[in-house]
């Protein structure tokens, strides 16, 4: 059976106007499937973040269409949009963002009180499932502030994952840190995709994270330029048969 489709974007352009017009993406297509593990990468300024802002919704003033789990966006209010980002779309960022007053549990179950689609004791429930299956749970009583920089992007995965998202959107998400908790966060995507069928879409600048993905979307001067997966992939699926 194939994989559910959970965000396809189809000729999305976008241009700046200051004050001249300036396009920044031209014609962009591309799909995501559930479990599908794909990284967007290119030079700064290729437009990759200005595409990762798009896709989340962030950003309405686009040509094109964006379908996220089956739903257009074009024509939402900023409240359906708000509640789609919320209910479909978990977000992971260079920096963690975490509430430094809230312990690790509380800054993981913010989302899921906010979408309020379940009670504080289910919400509480599944954000110390998740803490567990991120090895975290030790630290659920501490505050933010009290955890390594590995540990808060641990706490931030857990974060994104407490709404059982279409779609995590990652911005850089190894950006600031070390080779060895670059490498659990690698672990942790990979094992979201094959395990629990997670689609996850990162923009990376690290090209040896990217290699070990899926699938590599290469962008440049606002346009996708390839997308295909990375040779070290197909080594290793062909590794498995």
């Amino acid at each position: 059976m194939a994989a559910r489709n959970v965000l396809r974007a189809t000729h999305i352009s976008k241009s700046f106007h200051d004050p001249i017009n300036i396009p920044v993406l031209k014609n962009i297509s591309l799909t995501i499937d559930q479990g599908e593990f794909v990284s967007i990468t290119g030079k700064s300024g290729c437009g990759k973040s200005t595409l990762l802002y798009i896709l989340s919704t962030m950003d309405t003033d686009y040509e094109g269409e964006l379908v996220i789990d089956g739903s257009v966006m074009k024509g939402k209010t900023e409240r359906e949009l708000a509640r789609v980002r919320n209910e479909k779309i978990g977000f992971v960022f260079q920096f963690h963002y975490l509430l430094n007053e809230f312990t690790v549990l509380e800054n993981v179950m913010l989302p899921g009180l906010k979408l309020a689609s379940s009670s504080e004791e289910h919400i509480r429930a599944r954000a110390m499932e998740l803490l567990r299956l991120l090895d975290i749970h030790a630290t659920s009583s501490k505050k933010a502030r009290q955890l390594s920089g590995g540990e808060k992007q641990r706490v931030a995965i857990a974060r994104a994952l407490i709404n059982r998202p279409a779609i995590i959107l990652c911005d850089e998400p190894t950006g600031n840190l070390d080779k060895t908790n670059s490498e659990s966060v690698f672990n942790i995507f990979n094992q979201l995709t094959t395990e629990h069928h997670q689609a996850l879409l990162v923009v990376t600048h690290d090209q040896e994270f990217a290699k070990r993905t899926h699938r590599i979307i290469e962008m440049e001067d606002g346009r996708i330029v390839s997308s295909a997966t990375p040779p070290e992939k197909k080594s290793l699926d062909t590794a498995h048969l």
